[in-house]
């Protein structure tokens, strides 16, 4: 495997991912931002943060078997969320959690930033999900 996940003794825990991924691999995908947009762009599950977050997981999985890899070949994930605020974090984590098991995601997650930022590509998008992965 490529990618190993671990939580050394003594880092703040508990937390839904781990802090540090070691990779081995010599190929390197990188998946761009990927929004709550259908095939034709289309905008998805408008309003609805926990929805745009699942479609754009489901993106995100599509990237990276486009490039051979999955979930399980992740090294890092980063999230952009409009407007972020504590009270959205229920949200948020039920995002992740309605495609987790479909998306082979691993549980805990790789490591992650959620970075809180004004707002993204255009005034409909709440979230976007960028990934980074190591293939042998």
């Amino acid at each position: 495997m490529a990618v190993q996940l671990l939580t050394p003794e003594g880092m703040f825990a508990p937390v839904p991912y781990h802090h540090v991924s070691v990779s081995t691999g010599a190929r390197h995908v990188h998946v761009a931002g990927q929004i709550a947009r259908d095939a034709d762009g289309k905008p998805v599950a408008t309003g609805d943060l926990a929805g745009q977050l699942a479609h754009a997981l489901r993106s995100t999985a599509r990237g990276l078997a486009g490039a051979g890899a999955t979930f399980a070949d992740v090294v890092r994930l980063r999230f952009f969320v409009t407007n972020w605020s504590p009270e959205k974090y229920d949200d948020f984590i039920a995002g992740i959690e309605r495609v987790t098991d479909e998306l082979g995601i691993p549980r805990p997650l790789p490591p992650l930033s959620a970075i809180g930022v004004d707002y993204l590509f255009e005034p409909d998008v709440l979230v976007e999900v960028e990934a980074f992965a190591v293939l042998d």
